[in-house]
């Protein structure tokens, strides 16, 4: 981990304050009762989506600060965070995950080179450095956004530069998150906007997916041909048929559907 792929770090860190603008811009129009509807995932509120978002913040953080100082974060220090922020009525969730926000998003921009090179934590299986931070706040930070912005248009998509960078960490995504569904069969996902290809292995026991190889079969034929966008959505299980945009190919989408349900 820690590798930028089609990017660099700094370019990821603007995509990340472009996508911290945007989601205050959109939230900056709701009332109450628009902080209290159903956001995408169905156990959340508008104001819960953006209480994750805030209290994600603060453990990052701290994990920043404790390896930057030689140290652990507490085992308990998680739990504590989320047990603060799920006290907090739906109006201080919306504007003190706001808040947080934009005062990770300053954190993060403060770090030099020299501070940069000392972080190194590990999350789960991961051993995490600034630069894969980075990622794994832009990529939540986009995927939540959009959680968001739905509510107000069914049409909503995550912005294609910001789509560009989480295309990189599907891979990993996939690699925790997928469940094998149906026969397995390689499929050859083609991208659009950016164009990317890679070999999607819908396998017995595992999926993966991986930079397209000429292994496989009618490998000039796509058997699914969607926006970038559109495919990070699949991924993240946010890819439902009422927010489906028109694909090609002969890929099932309810078999890929199940196979990605979601994180």
């Amino acid at each position: 981990m820690g590798t930028c792929g089609h990017g660099s770090m700094m370019e990821r860190l603007v995509a990340l304050r472009a996508s911290v603008t945007r989601l205050s811009a959109i939230v900056g129009g709701f009332d109450a009762d628009q902080l209290r509807a159903q956001a995408y995932p169905k156990e959340w509120s508008v104001a819960e989506v953006l209480s994750h978002l805030g209290s994600a913040a603060v453990v990052q953080s701290a994990r920043l600060d404790a390896a930057l100082a030689g140290a652990e974060l507490a085992d308990d220090f998680p739990q504590g965070v989320w047990d603060e922020w799920n006290a907090k009525n739906p109006d201080a969730k919306a504007a003190d995950g706001l808040r947080v926000d934009r005062e990770t998003l300053k954190h993060l921009e403060s770090f030099d080179d020299a501070a940069r090179a000392r972080v190194n934590y590990s999350l789960g299986p991961l051993t995490v450095d600034f630069a894969t931070h980075v990622e794994l706040r832009l990529n939540e930070h986009l995927l939540h956004t959009w959680d968001i912005e739905v509510v107000l248009d069914p049409n909503a998509t995550i912005p294609a530069d910001g789509a560009a960078f989480v295309l990189d960490q599907l891979a990993m995504i996939t690699q925790f998150t997928a469940k094998p569904f149906g026969e397995a069969r390689d499929l050859l996902v083609h991208t659009v906007d950016p164009v990317r290809d890679f070999t999607l292995s819908l396998g017995g026991e595992r999926v993966s997916l991986s930079p397209y190889e000429s292994t496989v079969a009618n490998r000039d034929v796509p058997n699914l041909v969607i926006s970038a966008e559109a495919f990070v959505r699949l991924v993240y299980g946010r890819l439902d048929a009422a927010h489906t945009p028109p694909v090609r190919g002969d890929a099932d989408l309810e078999v890929l559907r199940q196979t990605f349900p979601g994180v």
